[in-house]
């Protein structure tokens, strides 16, 4: 299924690292099922007056959309195998780590969190209210820690889990998991792996199975493409077989795998099934969503996703600005975070991009949040670029003019109108 021409009213780009740009189709599915007056006498515009009914969350269309949901996300993590478990529950990304913190580890244990920005202190904090253990690991803004100091840490202490943020939105870093997890298997075997892949899920490479990953959790309104609402993982055989062998009850009962686990399995196996409402509306844009991602390659999003981040982060360079993440290894694929000139604070620019039409993000680390802005270039916006949309150019148009009137100097040889 091709992304639909926009016939959206106008409104500003959105260009942040999430919620994104959605498709028509995307957004016209969640109000999929339609009432038009059937009296003759009856006149409207059915593009403003038409009725939008609700419809069952346990009626066979909705029963039978979502466990196709639930398979396609099979495809998405690039799991085949059949002891991996997707969940799709209500909720935002935040309520991933909940469920991470409530079914696969216990009060006591001990958890070693990768830092690479403002996520990882949120993660740390989420496993301290279930009374977990969480021990960071921290870096230098921009960077991610290294190998080397990761296996000293797991050779110190038992860890029953280790997460790492693959993307940290407020920084732009970009985590290597396959490395890490040939890492953990090597020197901790019995420790879980667990992704934040909020920021990364659709947008950069993850091989579930190939990498042994133990939890992958996201959410919907990122490379996903889906309006936010949903809360998305995919857990390993072996992380399910750890919830089943705790010692104490699940330390949350909306976030349990005890409530979730059974609905899943029955979603997916196409039967109608309950423990709390899921989203109808969420559900069928997600399908939609899906559709459309896998109908490529996953291989070519990926590539088209680095093409266009290269060539957002040449042209920053261009422009004599530097990145959070100096090192391209450590560079995002569906995000871009860019530190301003001297005397240039995101307070000052992005009210001037949004009267440009462009809605940037403001800087989220805490520690230089006045100083960086972040720019989000996923989803639509990367992979219909050049194909009846000009997202990237015009926020890059966008960037020049409003860096010049807030007095910054444009180098030499910059050239805007090639974009």
């Amino acid at each position: 299924m091709e992304p639909t021409k926009s016939t959206q009213d106008p409104h500003p780009t959105l260009l942040i690292p999430g919620p994104i740009e959605f498709d028509d189709s995307v957004l016209k599915a969640m109000s999929h099922f339609s009432y038009e007056p059937t009296s003759p006498k009856t006149t409207y515009n059915k593009h403003v007056d038409a009725l939008y009914s609700s419809e069952s969350h346990v009626g066979a269309p909705f029963v039978s959309i979502f466990g196709e949901t639930l398979t396609m996300l099979r495809k998405l993590f690039q799991t085949t195998d059949p002891a991996s478990q997707p969940f799709v529950v209500s909720g935002s990304g935040t309520l991933g780590w909940d469920m991470v913190a409530a079914n696969l580890v216990e009060p006591g244990d001990d958890v070693l969190v990768l830092h690479t920005g403002y996520f990882a202190d949120s993660f740390a904090d989420c496993f301290e209210t279930y009374g977990i253990k969480p021990t960071q690991l921290k870096a230098p803004i921009g960077d991610r820690p290294q190998l080397p100091e990761i296996e000293q840490a797991l050779k110190e202490k038992q860890y029953r889990m280790i997460t790492v943020t693959h993307v940290d939105t407020s920084t732009g870093v970009l985590s290597e998991l396959k490395s890490l997890s040939e890492l953990v298997h090597r020197v901790s075997p019995e420790t879980l792996i667990v992704v934040d892949g909020v920021c990364s899920v659709g947008c950069e490479e993850i091989c579930f199975d190939d990498w042994n990953l133990d939890v992958v959790l996201t959410a919907s309104q990122k490379a996903i493409g889906c309006p936010a609402g949903l809360s998305i993982m995919m857990c390993s055989g072996r992380a399910i077989e750890r919830f089943k062998s705790r010692q104490t009850p699940p330390g949350s009962y909306f976030a349990s795998f005890k409530n979730w686990l059974p609905i899943m399995q029955n979603y997916e196996a196409k039967k109608a099934s309950y423990f709390a409402t899921p989203s109808p509306q969420l559900i069928r844009a997600l399908h939609i969503s899906l559709t459309q991602l896998l109908s490529v390659p996953l291989a070519n999003r990926f590539a088209t996703h680095h093409a266009i981040s290269r060539r957002i982060k040449t042209f920053i360079t261009s422009l004599g600005l530097k990145q959070l993440a100096s090192d391209p290894i450590n560079q995002a694929n569906g995000m871009t975070t860019i530190y301003l000139p001297e005397g240039i604070t995101a307070p000052m620019l992005l009210p001037a991009l949004a009267k440009k039409g462009v809605i940037f993000a403001g800087g989220l680390h805490k520690e230089i949040a006045t100083k960086y802005v972040r720019l989000g270039h996923m989803g639509v916006s990367a992979m219909e670029e050049g194909k009846g949309r000009s997202d990237i150019a015009k926020a890059l148009k966008a960037l020049v003019a409003s860096l010049g009137e807030a007095g910054y100097s444009i180098p030499e040889g910059v050239d805007v109108k090639s974009l």
